[in-house]
């Protein structure tokens, strides 16, 4: 039963020094740069920044990070919705800035209310008169935008005794319809189209339901092999990963060619022809360059490369699609897609073979609602982006809804797992068997532990007390 007044909306700034170990860095990190997490709020375990930095990385020394937006009702239930964005650090304290000009949409708003006409409480969101000037539906604003309807739906299902991916499962088509907002698609999706597909999807919903119950949905590891690891620690954690049980496997290119193949044949030396390797590129490439760099990869069988050039190039991604497809590599893209937009063009222009949707990028549920069903009415597979903090806790939800409700296949399809921070989450993503097995409890697994969150919170948290006098020095 919904219930309940939003009457209090807080955001804090919560940040993970994970730059010390080269974790998500995709810049070439020295040995002697190397951090072990042990040591990462030591004053003697800083590192310079000439040390991460490669002249043409993007992420060269990412701090996980998240804006924590916690929303609170007057219900009696005490229960609290919990919402995140994900960043690298710097920049949080704008998306937090952003969450705070946000709030008066949501605070002494009833909850049935926005719940019952979802559409258009995530339009009055996203078209606000003076923030959506610097948008719009993009950047600092639409993380914030996501933040807080993440939050959002975190209440609805809690109060619901439901995880999100169930309450969305259960949810009556219509209902789920009335959640999107379809303005600027209607060329491709309509909300006929979506109802017949969500219709359609009733069919064969129990037994697909039970299926992931039991077995999970298929999941790839990017733990191993970020650029910023020696050849030890790769071989090392490839080694266990495959002992874990893993089959598919994703390794960041693009630094350094020669450095790429040595890489690569490690890798597939380690995990053998048989099993499945992607390529991350982390937008490094001009088009020809990226044309002729994966063509020289091509012999290690990439199943895609991820992000080959900029995110915003639609049409340079369907010239590299055009020119790779025959060599059995896809484009796989979507992390850093500002909206559903960008994606409807991207799938309009044949410029994706698989695509990647980001819990924290887009605005929540409701604008992924819409870029699932897009993509099932291209035939092209969902593979979430999921990793930094709580991304695959959140993803995880939208990843099974799919499976269940909308493509009902799952040829081709798999979900990114980054073995990060998962401990400061009250409710942690489970993997077994190398699957995500779908969560139990109510809510959007969003809620962190409060005891990391104070620790963590930036400036004011002992972690960055004890980190920041140093770098300083």
């Amino acid at each position: 039963m919904v219930r309940g007044r939003i009457s209090r909306l807080s955001v804090r700034d919560v940040r993970f020094p994970t730059s010390l170990g080269g974790h998500g860095a995709d810049a070439m990190v020295s040995a002697d740069a190397m951090v072990s997490a042990d040591a990462m709020v030591s004053a003697d375990a800083m590192v310079s920044a000439d040390a991460m930095v490669s002249a043409d990385a993007m992420h060269t020394d990412p701090d996980y990070s998240a804006a924590y937006v916690v929303i609170e009702t007057d219900a009696e239930d005490g229960i609290k919705g919990c919402g995140i964005t994900f960043t690298l650090g710097k920049g949080t304290e704008v998306v937090v800035c952003a969450v705070n000009a946000l709030a008066h949409h949501v605070l002494n708003k009833d909850l049935k209310d926005i719940v019952g006409d979802f559409r258009g409480f995530y339009r009055q969101l996203t078209s606000d008169g003076q923030l959506r000037w610097i948008g719009p539906e993009k950047g600092v604003v639409h993380l914030a935008t996501a933040a807080v309807l993440n939050a959002v739906w975190d209440l609805w299902a809690k109060q619901e005794g439901k995880p999100v991916w169930k309450l969305l499962v259960d949810m009556d088509p219509r209902m789920l319809v009335s959640c999107i907002d379809f303005r600027y698609i209607t060329d491709v999706l309509t909300e006929e189209d979506a109802l017949e597909i969500l219709q359609k999807g009733q069919i064969g919903k129990k037994e697909r339901e039970k299926q992931m119950l039991a077995q999970g949905y298929p999941a790839y590891t990017t733990s191993c092999a970020w650029l910023g690891y020696s050849d030890d620690t790769l071989k090392q954690l490839c080694a266990q990963a495959l002992k874990d049980g893993w089959t598919r496997f994703k390794v960041k290119v693009g630094a350094d060619l020669q450095d790429d193949m040595r890489r690569c044949q490690i890798i597939r030396d380690m995990i053998g022809p048989e099993k499945t390797l992607m390529m991350d590129a982390n937008q490094r490439w001009d088009v020809p360059e990226a044309v002729e760099w994966m063509s020289k990869l091509a012999k290690f069988k990439p199943l895609w490369i991820e992000e080959p050039t900029s995110p915003d190039d639609i049409l340079g991604h369907a010239t590299i699609s055009k020119a790779l497809v025959p060599l059995g590599i896809g484009i796989a893209t979507g992390e850093q897609c500002h909206n559903r937009v960008i994606f409807k063009q991207l799938l309009q222009a044949k410029a994706l073979q698989f695509l990647q949707i980001d819990s924290c990028r887009l605005g929540s549920v409701n604008e992924n609602l819409s870029v699932l069903l897009m993509a099932k009415k291209f035939e092209i597979p969902v593979c979430p982006h999921a990793g930094g903090v709580g991304l695959c806790e959140l993803v995880q939800h939208l990843i099974i809804f799919d499976y269940i409700s909308v493509s009902a296949s799952l040829e081709n399809r798999v979900c990114e797992y980054v073995d990060h921070l998962h401990e400061h989450f009250k409710y942690p993503v489970m993997i077994q068997r190398a699957s995500y097995m779908p969560p139990k409890d109510p809510g959007y697994s969003t809620e962190m532990k409060e005891e990391s969150v104070k620790k963590h919170q930036y400036p004011d948290g002992e972690v960055w007390k004890k980190l920041l006098p140093a770098q300083e020095n």
